[in-house]
């Protein structure tokens, strides 16, 4: 099942209440999202985004008991903007991001997203549409490659591994996760450690299979304008590529304007006791920002 990260304190800082109305932009398991509807009851609205078709027909079976109040959409955060515009909501009271995947999307070994299982290079978060990683391997070139897993899995030694990528895939013997897992390991050499060798190309491939630093620059953008007045926004993250461009943004709005305030200079990371009982939210970062 999956555990809502740094929960208790996202609600904390959204402090929803009756008649209020609330975006979930990535609504994964629908944690937060039952908990902003428990927050906000009897009468307040929680309208959830996820890109993923599966997560979306899960939550809406989890939150069905909320009836009317509870109001979703198969389409990413950085497009619900537009959605919402369309659908005649003029202002939200709160905004919830979490930028990591589900543990449903992890474990399903389908999707391609770790290197447990023995999966289909896919790695899509919305399989209705876009390039499979497996597509991506193919098409693009040995430097472009190595830029990517530079660059979104912060991995030094990227020109070895896309040199190997790149020579597997014309052979033919990179069809699946268990076969990339083990490339990148051979590649690199197998050291103890807390990281696998191979998280940062899954990483690496993830984003870029998903425009996932596009999506966010995007959504930095247009969700802080959706908020009413004492209206917060509240992002984790899971990466310093994530947590630095919601860092850099916050800062930059809240100079431009004291409209804003940027409640969090430095992230809001999980307590000891939490990332006990949930070892995924260690690496994670909360960030919030309030239209003053």
């Amino acid at each position: 099942m999956h555990q809502p990260v740094l929960i208790k304190e996202v609600i904390e800082f959204l402090a929803p209440h009756p008649g209020g109305v609330y975006v979930d932009g990535s609504l994964g398991a629908g944690g937060y999202a039952e908990a902003i509807l428990e927050a906000c009851s009897p009468d307040g609205r929680l309208l959830g985004f996820d890109i993923d078709e599966e997560s979306i027909n899960r939550v809406q079976v989890r939150l069905k008991t909320y009836g009317e109040r509870f109001r979703c959409w198969h389409a990413g955060y950085h497009e619900s903007k537009a959605v919402l515009e369309t659908s005649g909501v003029d202002g939200v009271d709160g905004i919830v991001l979490d930028l990591g995947l589900s543990s449903d999307q992890l474990e399903d070994p389908g999707r391609g997203f770790s290197f447990k299982f023995s999966s289909p290079l896919d790695m899509r978060f919305d399989r209705t549409k876009g390039k499979s990683a497996e597509d991506l391997l193919k098409c693009l070139s040995e430097s472009d490659l190595a830029k990517i897993i530079y660059e979104y899995g912060e991995e030094p030694r990227s020109r070895r591994i896309a040199k190997r990528l790149k020579e597997a895939t014309k052979k033919g013997t990179l069809t699946n996760t268990q076969e990339l897992s083990d490339l990148v390991m051979k590649t690199v050499g197998y050291k103890r450690s807390k990281i696998h060798p191979a998280t940062r190309v899954f990483q690496a491939l993830r984003i870029a299979v998903n425009d996932e630093l596009g999506n966010l620059k995007k959504g930095l953008e247009d969700l802080p304008t959706l908020l009413k007045k004492q209206g917060r926004l509240c992002i984790v993250s899971y990466h310093s590529l994530e947590d630095r461009l919601v860092k850099l943004a916050f800062k930059e709005r809240a100079r431009q304007s004291e409209r804003w305030k940027n409640l969090m200079p430095r992230p809001l990371r999980p307590s000891v006791e939490e990332t006990r009982q949930n070892p995924r939210s260690r690496s994670a970062k909360m960030r919030v920002i309030e239209a003053l």
